[in-house]
């Protein structure tokens, strides 16, 4: 159930801690993984075990990523690799970025002079906060399978394969990958996945919702658990979300508006231009003066850091 949470004079309705933040802080701990089993157990609808979590270059953040994104790698009890992020803002070029993610995965968990047998699976879960691509659902889910150019027809594994590799079908060798657009969910939940992407979109857990690994988040993600200290840069967290969500998006708004205004295609092309450029100057200027780090308002606005220094 929501309440009002106190923060400097605003109001939060929510008892929970946010995923992202959950999987920075809390999940990593052993004790805390049956939240994220949970989570895998409903989405790729089998039981998941995690036997380990693991760091790869895949999975480390820059000064940037801090804010914007925060990833987890897990390993499950049969070997396989589940990349698990979390993305904040718009990144045009996000679905190269999962390709890029799963790659870096299949080749840093091989030995060298290991034959191909021994190439890991990899789920890839992504759970976006922002509008990825064009399409009316809110859970996507991709595979790779060779079908017939003439015959339609969908190649398969032999007996041998099969037995020698313990699965049915050839897509089951090669990465998955899982897309929540859960800014998208604006309805009652009404099966398991439903009420975790509930979760992931508000911060709070119905008290009707039975899926696998809310009750435990429900135990185990209460603000009120939080000390004084990680309260506060939970909120600081937050706070820096918001400020880089609503000046991209300003940014960008404003930017196509000014270009409008111009009339003519030369004139559109040169006033969003410049409109664009207004934007960055005032959403750096106004990072600054919150504090955020030089090198985050400039990935966010896209200006120097010589630039953003002489504001």
């Amino acid at each position: 159930m929501k309440t009002e949470i106190e923060k400097g004079g605003e109001q939060m309705a929510s008892n929970y801690i946010r995923f992202d933040w959950a999987m920075k802080r809390l999940l990593r701990n052993k004790a805390n993984f049956a939240v994220l089993e949970g989570f895998l157990t409903t989405l790729l609808g089998e039981s998941i075990l995690i036997q380990k979590l693991l760091e790869s270059e895949s999975n480390q953040e820059d000064e940037y990523d801090k804010y914007n994104r925060v990833d987890l790698l897990a390993e499950n009890s049969k070997g396989e690799l589940i990349l698990i992020e979390v993305q904040n803002n718009n990144e045009y070029a996000y679905f190269q970025r999962m390709l890029f993610g799963t790659s870096k995965l299949v080749t840093e968990y091989i030995n060298r002079g290991e034959g191909y047998d021994k190439v890991r699976k990899v789920y890839s879960v992504n759970i976006v906060y922002f509008s990825l691509g064009s399409g009316k659902d809110v859970v996507y889910h991709g595979k790779t399978e060779f079908r017939g150019i003439h015959q339609g027809d969908v190649l398969e594994l032999t007996p041998f394969q099969k037995q020698t590799f313990k699965v049915d079908t050839v897509s089951q060798l090669y990465p998955e990958y899982y897309i929540l657009k859960v800014n998208d969910f604006n309805q009652v939940a009404r099966s398991p996945l439903e009420e975790w992407i509930y979760y992931l979109n508000t911060g709070d857990i119905p008290d009707n919702a039975t899926a696998p690994g809310l009750n435990e988040a429900r135990q185990r993600l209460k603000l009120d658990r939080m000390t004084k200290e990680e309260l506060n840069a939970y909120y600081r967290h937050l706070d820096n979300i918001v400020i880089l969500r609503d000046n991209i998006f300003t940014e960008r708004a404003e930017g196509r508006a000014e270009g409008r205004l111009e009339g003519r295609a030369e004139g559109r092309l040169e006033g969003r231009a410049e409109g664009e450029r207004n934007k960055q100057i005032e959403i750096a200027r106004n990072l600054k003066k919150a504090g955020v780090s030089i090198d985050v308002i400039s990935q966010s606005s896209g200006l120097t850091v010589d630039e953003i220094e002489k504001l």
